[in-house]
């Protein structure tokens, strides 16, 4: 299933709609509550809009990603190279537009992945196995250091969908193109509503505080 740039703006309004809605509900959540409310408040010098700008962008992102996967899954077309990259690569192209227009740094992580660029880092990992032990954690702000510059990164779970397991399901059931493109890929065996990686936003204090 091929889509045209009408049909894939449709697709990112839909994203953003389904990313407005649901910052709505997190927002009752405890999580949000963490981020952008109490913990900020306690906190001297805590990120609040800079961070609150991220939470949106990462749930439009989240949206993107969810939405393209479900369009491709109820055509019923076959997970492909050509799919792939209009699944993917989309929401790829988005994050690295949001990351140059606002300074930050912006990555998909996991500790069992496909690619090892998107291994996880020491700082990931400890937030990745505190979402592993909570469930119910959505998301998480710290403060970090990277590069040589300070500031705040925030992680956000990413979750496996029914959409997903084309690619990410059985091991022996990963398409071709995937298991030729990628020798080393850990990123299988997955289940809907299992924990696939996070979001991954870093925020340095010399943007922040322009």
């Amino acid at each position: 299933m091929s889509l045209t740039d009408p049909q894939l703006a449709g697709i990112r309004a839909t994203a953003t709609r389904h990313a407005v809605y649901g910052l709505v509900v997190l927002s009752g959540l405890s999580f949000a509550a963490a981020i952008v409310g109490a913990q900020g408040a306690t906190r001297a010098g805590a990120p609040n809009v800079q961070l609150a700008r991220a939470v949106a962008e990462v749930e439009q992102l989240d949206a993107l990603r969810s939405t393209l996967a479900r369009t491709f899954a109820a055509g019923g077309v076959s997970a492909t190279d050509s799919t792939f990259d209009q699944v993917c690569k989309p929401v790829k192209m988005q994050a690295m537009s949001v990351a140059k227009a606002n300074g930050w740094s912006i990555a998909q992580l996991a500790e069992r992945y496909r690619n090892p660029e998107n291994a996880l880092d020491a700082e990931a990992a400890r937030v990745f196995g505190a979402m592993q032990r909570d469930p119910e954690m959505m998301g998480q702000w710290v403060h970090a250091t990277r590069d040589g510059s300070t500031g705040v990164r925030y992680f956000r779970r990413i979750t496996v969908e029914s959409s997903c397991l084309a690619c990410h399901g059985a091991r022996a059931e990963r398409p071709a193109f995937v298991q030729q493109r990628y020798p080393a890929d850990k990123a299988y065996g997955f289940s809907a509503g299992d924990l696939r990686g996070v979001y991954s936003v870093f925020l340095p204090d010399s943007i922040r505080r322009k």
